[in-house]
């Protein structure tokens, strides 16, 4: 008997037993609901970022996207969350930079691989600005920098939450300009900038986006910008390298990453709708309106932007004296 029959007949038995042999994972990609998982409460500029792609990727893919807030831990619970989810495409992450970066020197023990986690794009960036409250008793950055010096802890700082840039550039800031102050941390940029408002904190290092509509109602004021040059929005505010602060360069970035070992094909495919998103006349608009810099590029892209920063804030971590929690 001759063996071809034999051997298509055990071909066809392994196509039958393996129906996705050879196909694109990406192919039907997605076919039902996506859940992104915002690594911080509701309000916050991670979260506004998001929603603005949330609504876009539903009309580009077809599917809803969902968004679950899980805040806390500087986005450790939800890039856990992701981490441990299954790696199809259904479960994504959107972040600040602190839990797919900065973290992995900050805490102990992780029980996540910010390596191990997928980089799909990055959403947007802006700078960090110094924004005090309305009524702190220096006007100026200038006055800001003597005020700290003559008053050594006692000021206090608020930020997103330990290790997140709002913390990481104040502790820049100290150890640049040779002055100590108290953090005070919190679970994202909605409960920090309602008690700056408050009078509770003193200042925060905060994107421009959050920062300006404060700045503008009156309800708090920006003194200096962590940029190379000054921000047209914002045209008389100085930057802190003008004011004598050497180097002192800090932006935030929203991104989006995946569960380790999600097929590249949905990465690249959730990619491209990203980038086609921020090519859309309404999201430019959108994103004027809100003082955000569009971001975009290949997964590539933001995996060399998460090994810069991780090494890059690793430094700061460690001049600072930071202990791991």
């Amino acid at each position: 008997m001759s063996r071809y029959p034999v051997l298509v007949a055990a071909a066809v038995a392994l196509l039958a037993m393996s129906p996705a042999l050879g196909q694109d994972p990406a192919a039907d990609y997605p076919n039902r609901a996506v859940k992104i998982i915002v690594s911080v409460p509701a309000g916050g500029g991670v979260d506004t970022v998001t929603r603005i792609f949330a609504a876009g990727l539903q009309q580009h893919l077809g599917q809803p996207f969902v968004i679950e807030n899980r805040g806390g831990a500087g986005g450790n619970i939800g890039a856990e969350t992701v981490y441990a989810a299954e790696p199809d495409g259904y479960t994504l992450l959107a972040s600040q930079p602190a839990p797919i970066t900065s973290n992995i020197a900050l805490y102990k023990k992780l029980n996540f691989d910010p390596a191990a986690l997928e980089s799909v794009v990055v959403m947007a960036k802006f700078p960090n600005v110094l924004l005090v409250r309305q009524d702190f008793p220096a006007k100026t950055a200038q006055e800001f920098i003597a005020y700290a010096k003559a008053n050594p802890g006692k000021i206090t700082f608020a930020s997103q939450g330990p290790g997140t840039s709002s913390h990481l550039t104040a502790e820049l800031f100290m150890t640049l300009t040779a002055t100590k102050m108290l953090h005070v941390p919190y679970r994202g940029s909605g409960p920090a900038l309602n008690d700056l408002v408050a009078g509770h904190v003193d200042f925060i290092f905060m994107e421009l986006a959050s920062a300006y509509k404060l700045h503008e109602g009156g309800k708090a004021r920006i003194l200096a910008v962590a940029t190379d040059h000054r921000i047209d929005v914002v045209p008389d505010i100085p930057t802190l390298i003008e004011l004598g602060v050497p180097g002192f360069l800090s932006d935030t970035w929203n991104a989006i990453s995946a569960p380790p070992k999600t097929p590249p094909a949905i990465v690249l495919k959730l990619n491209r709708a990203v980038n086609a998103i921020l090519n859309e006349a309404a999201t430019k608009a959108r994103f004027r309106e809100l003082q955000l810099s569009a971001a975009g590029g290949t997964p590539q892209d933001m995996a060399k932007l998460k090994h810069e920063e991780t090494e890059r804030w690793t430094k700061v971590i460690r001049e600072a004296g930071i202990e791991p929690e």
